[in-house]
């Protein structure tokens, strides 16, 4: 479960980026095409914008349920915690963007809330791959953990002693 939990924060965050690209080259696309005298519409969609609709409306929620169910299941503090603040941070994605239809400003608070559910999940990750295991489900032995937290000290945080 603890594999399936870092996984799933760290695709989170992969899906943010794809969905980063997909609205850059949607927005490009679409200028290229006014270039070429094509008439924009409201109608008027390309396969990018399409792309991250779907990501963002089907794949991503459905991806930060998952985690969120997932973080149920492990018995480390503070992961239950992270998945909510991923879950909420996606919720209020979606809100976000019917947001911008009515006011184009939002917009603006939807592309900085995508760049918090990049590094929330990626920081859920990271913090869960870093914690000490607590269930026996984890791969990680006590003896592996010792000697994780003992090489952290050494090399990880400055000069913390032994």
């Amino acid at each position: 479960m603890k594999r399936a939990y870092i996984v799933l924060a760290r695709l989170i965050a992969a899906l943010v980026v794809v969905q980063v690209a997909a609205i850059a080259w949607g927005t490009f696309a679409m200028l290229h095409d006014i270039d070429n005298g094509a008439v924009i519409t409201s109608d008027t969609r390309n396969f990018a914008q399409s792309l991250h609709a779907n990501v963002g409306y089907i794949v991503i929620p459905a991806v930060a349920l998952i985690f969120f169910v997932v973080s149920f299941f492990l018995k480390i503090p503070g992961a239950v915690k992270w998945a909510s603040i991923v879950f909420g941070l996606v919720a209020l994605q979606g809100i976000l963007a019917g947001l911008s239809f009515a006011a184009p400003v939002v917009g603006a608070l939807h592309g900085l809330n995508a760049l918090a559910i990049a590094g929330m999940s990626a920081a859920a990750a990271q913090r869960l791959r870093t914690t000490a295991p607590h269930d026996a489900s984890s791969a990680e032995t006590p003896a592996e953990y010792a000697e994780t937290k003992a090489r952290t000290r050494r090399f990880g945080r400055g000069r913390a002693s032994v």
